[in-house]
Parts: C-alpha cells; structure tokens; sequence
C-alpha cells in the first residue's frame, strides 16, 4: 500500500460563483491538486469549463491543476489547455482513436499524461499505453455529473489496475474518483489507490473545507491500520 496519498478536491462541486476561493480554501486546507472536470455535452451529458478558466485557476491556486478531459477528439484541445497551466491531462480511450498518440502529444506539451477508465470500460483498455502513462483514473461512478453514489463493483478494477501499473514499472499514480468520502476511501486505498479526487464530500460538507480536508486524511489513515479486504466478485469478501 502507498503511504502518499494524495487529495485532489473537485471544483465541480463547488460554488462556480466563487470559484477562486473555493480553490484557495482547498489549497489552504491541504489538499494536493485541484481537479477540473471539462465536459462537451457529447462525450458526457453535462457542459462544464474551457481552457480559459484552467487559466483563471492556475492564477488563484500554486496546487497541480489535475485537468479531466470528458470530451470528444481531446487531441485537438490539449495544446490550449497545456497553455493554459494544467499539469495533468487525463483523455477517455472511446473519445479518441489513436489514443497512444495522444498521450505522446500530451507529454510532447511537458504536461503529465492520464488515462481515465469509465465504469464499463475494461483495463485491457490499458495495454500498450501503461507503459508511458503518468497516472490512471477509474471512475467510480458514471461521469457527467458530481454527488454520485460510489459503485463498490468497481473494487475488483482497482485492484487489477494497481497490478498493471505496477508492473509497468513507471510509478504512474492511481486515482480513484467518485463517491470519495470517509468511508469509501478505505475500501479503494486498500486496493492500491493513491490519488483520490472528491468533490462532495469537501465542498459540500457541512463542518466546512478544512475540516472535511481532514476528516479524508484521517480515513486514509483508517486505511493503513486495516488489512486488506480480499475482492471477489465486486465485493469485500
């Protein structure tokens, strides 16, 4: 299990009206990236933010801007969101047929490269792209839209991405996003997640930002002093 797990809080729960200080409260509170949802509408059903606010971000916040690409043909928009400051581009294997090429591109601009694996779409997705890639993203809910419920099927997937990446040898980070809270985080850190985005459960929790920020940390912590569960099938066994 990897003891440095990072937290990336998940603009796309937080009051759009104040977007800068929602980021600043976050960066304050501890959190290790600010991750950024962009939506076209036809990729995923919902339209979120353009590269024009990954720019207005990365003047407001010093944090990895941990940019998720939920679009169509990415590889025609990574240049202007490079520029725009992201450190982290994420693509979707469906959105894109020369998937290895975009991630070429996107190293190519000195922006590390992701893979995101939406809940119907099998790590095979992975083969002859783990090799290059700077982190791997498994949703756990279906995209599109923030305040979902965790799908824990998708347990056994984490489990097996760890493998891959492992054995990719690049030391690419797992991120897990969806219904991360404090009792999900348990569950996919055991299973070898180290990058767990949340929006929710930060931006909407009650105690505030830097009390929820910590309240994530402390269940990671649950994490390490818990055996893991064996994964059979979708659940705990």
């Amino acid at each position: 299990m990897n003891k440095n797990v990072r937290i990336a809080a998940s603009i796309l729960s937080a009051d759009f009206a104040y977007l800068g200080a929602a980021v600043e409260m976050a960066e304050a509170a501890g959190a290790d990236a600010i991750h950024v949802d962009v939506m076209d509408g036809h990729f995923v059903p919902n339209l979120t933010v353009g590269p024009p606010m990954v720019a207005a971000l990365r003047k407001v916040t010093h944090l990895p801007l941990d940019v998720h690409l939920m679009i169509e043909a990415p590889e025609r928009y990574v240049e202007a969101f490079a520029q725009a400051g992201a450190d982290v581009l994420t693509v979707h294997p469906e959105a894109t047929p020369h998937l290895h090429r975009v991630v070429q591109q996107i190293h190519d601009l000195g922006v590390q490269a992701g893979v995101a694996l939406n809940p119907a779409t099998p790590e095979s997705s992975l083969d002859y792209v783990a090799s290059i890639l700077d982190l791997v993203l498994v949703m756990t809910v279906n995209p599109g839209f923030g305040g979902q419920e965790f799908l824990p099927e998708m347990l056994p997937k984490i489990a097996a991405v760890r493998r891959i990446l492992d054995a990719a040898g690049r030391g690419a980070r797992l991120s897990v996003d969806g219904g991360i809270n404090v009792a999900t985080i348990p569950l996919v850190v055991a299973q070898g997640a180290d990058h767990l985005v949340a929006g929710s459960a930060i931006f909407s929790a009650p105690e505030g930002v830097a009390a929820a920020v910590r309240a994530l940390r402390g269940a990671v912590l649950v994490a390490y002093n818990t055996p893991a569960p064996s994964v059979v099938n979708g659940a705990g066994a």
